[in-house]
């Protein structure tokens, strides 16, 4: 964890935790600009971003220690969804997708529901399609309280 090995990133996020962080004319917390990677495109930006957090994608494939330090944080689940599939097919290995099972209660009504069934993504479950690669690093997690 970066906090651990950067005493001013820690007091950074220590003082925006406990509210004592200065905050601009707008009501906001300004981020320091060496925490931000500039807009030009929606692709190209989260590019750069991708870029930026994990520089050599090829030295993670021979150490997978080496991506336990680094970390993308967002604030939605769509965009989590989003990353994860464009650094997923970064990795050299073959892709391979595993499709959850969902049935209604009543037969008469799975033709139905299928597909609807299938575009749903609810935050603390595994997507309908989840693909995976050899040696792709993999984060588990458990929502101990999924109503929030």
């Amino acid at each position: 964890m970066r906090a651990k090995t950067d005493p001013a990133f820690c007091e950074y996020l220590m003082r925006i935790g406990n509210g004592k962080e200065p905050l601009t004319s707008e009501n906001k917390i300004e981020i320091p600009k060496s925490f931000i990677v500039p807009y030009t495109t929606e692709q190209e930006s989260l590019n750069a971003l991708c870029e930026t957090t994990f520089p050599n994608m090829h030295a993670f494939f021979c150490d997978a220690s080496s991506v336990t330090s680094r970390v993308i944080l967002t604030t939605k689940n769509d965009f989590v969804n989003e990353i994860n599939d464009m650094l997923i097919d970064k990795f050299p290995k073959e892709a391979k997708t595993f499709v959850a099972i969902d049935e209604t209660c009543e037969s008469n009504d799975q033709s139905q529901y299928e597909d609807f069934l299938h575009s749903l993504n609810p935050a603390g479950l595994p997507p309908y399609r989840l693909t995976l690669k050899e040696i792709c690093p993999i984060i588990l997690l458990r929502n101990l309280n999924p109503c929030e």
